[in-house]
């Protein structure tokens, strides 16, 4: 049943900064996003660290800061105890857990921060050295850290990365034996491979996309001379970016699916929807996000924002941000796995369940889980939405309003719908440009 709620009346396109912005743009003018400090005052980080040293089994993790960029903050995520720490920084084995679980296992990393310039990679010291080692680890790696003063500090979170708890600056740091990723290390040592083929070959060589994405942020990948610490949250984005284009350029060699497809999973009170439709590539992510949820968190109204590419991808970055490039990697593992290609839409609907942001391995995981699952099929568009609405609070013609891709489905004309059944065109005059995309293609 569609709720009051979701009438069109209830949803505005003004009045969406938060959604857009995500605590990374500043849209609203002030120096500290409002709703990261409501975050950081509300969830004061457990007194876990009595002194000033830490030693502890890192997953491994690390972590590269934005803020100062060029200049900025590395170090290791080690918690205070011993043990497979691994999961605490693996977020493909977090499907299914709740936020309070999530959140729990996160701020039990102490953040060890160390100041240094990007583009003075040649520079670095002992502490840059043995973090950027343990990103190339291949198991828990065994650490002391040494700080100048008591980490301390509240929750941090964000729409991009993963939550961790306290923080505070290094004064020194020592790594026990590392038993490095064989397929990491070697591209560490290739200083001739170009970064992108670097992430490609570590992808094909099914290593974790949390693995590559540390390593790519400690500078373990590219020639040589152009070598430098990547934020992390750049790192996830680009590498997600990365494959996700590689993978889509791959399928577009591959003939159509020919029926319409619905996935779906519910998690963390978000409900993913995911519609493919028989035709050439083109993808977009919409998201509904509720009152009171993370990005919507102060008024009455349902926030929608959405990104798209078509055929030829997009030049610009996407208005929704990472997510966008980590649900087209999903969407584009899919495909390439079944030597077809598709267009996509993935509708998310936010409730107030989801209270704060975790990262957006959160877009990536759940819609692979739903791309695992067994889809519903449909012979129209029309049967495939009828579906959709029952599955959806939000009304399907609210959907289509903020779907270009639904409309463009729905209305476009495309050269299909000039075909009759013995293959003959019904107008020989008909010229390409008439249509979206040239169907001279090959397909495999």
């Amino acid at each position: 049943m569609n709720v009051d709620l979701a009438d069109e009346e209830h949803f505005v396109q003004s009045d969406q900064l938060c959604a857009r912005c995500r605590g990374t743009k500043n849209l609203c003018g002030r120096e500290r996003c409002p709703v990261v400090v409501k975050y950081y005052h509300r969830m004061d980080s457990k007194s876990m660290v009595d002194d000033k040293d830490i030693s502890g089994s890192s997953p491994p993790g690390v972590f590269v800061g934005r803020y100062g960029y060029p200049k900025v903050d590395v170090g290791p995520l080690v918690p205070p105890f011993h043990g497979d720490t691994t999961e605490l920084d693996m977020p493909e084995l977090w499907v299914g857990k709740d936020i309070d679980d999530i959140v729990e296992n996160r701020t039990q990393l102490v953040r060890g921060k160390h100041s240094i310039r990007v583009d003075k990679f040649d520079e670095r010291d002992k502490i840059v050295d043995l973090t950027q080692q343990m990103a190339l680890s291949k198991d828990p790696a065994e650490v002391e850290a040494f700080f100048k003063k008591k980490p301390g500090g509240k929750i941090q979170v964000s729409d991009s990365v993963q939550p961790y708890g306290p923080s505070g600056p290094l004064d020194g740091l020592d790594l026990g034996t590392i038993k490095f990723d064989n397929r990491l290390d070697k591209a560490f040592f290739d200083t001739d491979l170009k970064a992108t083929n670097a992430v490609l070959n570590m992808y094909d060589k099914d290593v974790y996309l949390s693995k590559i994405q540390r390593a790519f942020s400690v500078g373990a990948f590219g020639m040589e001379e152009n070598r430098k610490f990547v934020p992390t949250r750049w790192s996830i984005t680009a590498v997600d970016d990365t494959i996700g284009k590689n993978l889509r350029e791959e399928i577009k060699d591959y003939r159509p699916i020919d029926e319409y497809r619905v996935y779906e999973t519910w998690e963390l009170d978000n409900r993913w929807e995911i519609l493919m439709l028989p035709r050439t590539w083109i993808y977009e992510l919409v998201e509904a996000w509720y009152p009171e949820t993370a990005w919507n968190p102060y008024g009455d109204d349902i926030a929608i924002i959405s990104s798209h590419e078509r055929y030829e991808g997009r030049s610009d970055y996407a208005e929704i941000g990472g997510c966008f490039y980590a649900a087209r990697l999903a969407i584009a593992e899919k495909l390439s796995r079944e030597k077809r290609q598709a267009g996509a839409v993935i509708l998310r609907e936010t409730h107030p369940g989801y209270i704060m942001p975790v990262g957006v391995w959160n877009v990536r995981e759940h819609v692979r889980d739903a791309l695992k699952r067994e889809p519903k099929t449909f012979d129209s568009l029309k049967d495939a939405l009828f579906h959709l609405s029952t599955r959806l609070e939000i009304k399907i013609d609210t959907w289509k309003k903020y779907s270009e891709v639904l409309r463009d489905s729905l209305f476009q004309t495309r050269l299909s719908d000039f075909v009759i059944e013995d293959g003959n065109k019904e107008d020989d005059d008909m010229e390409e440009k008439d249509f979206e995309f040239g169907d001279d293609r090959h397909w495999n």
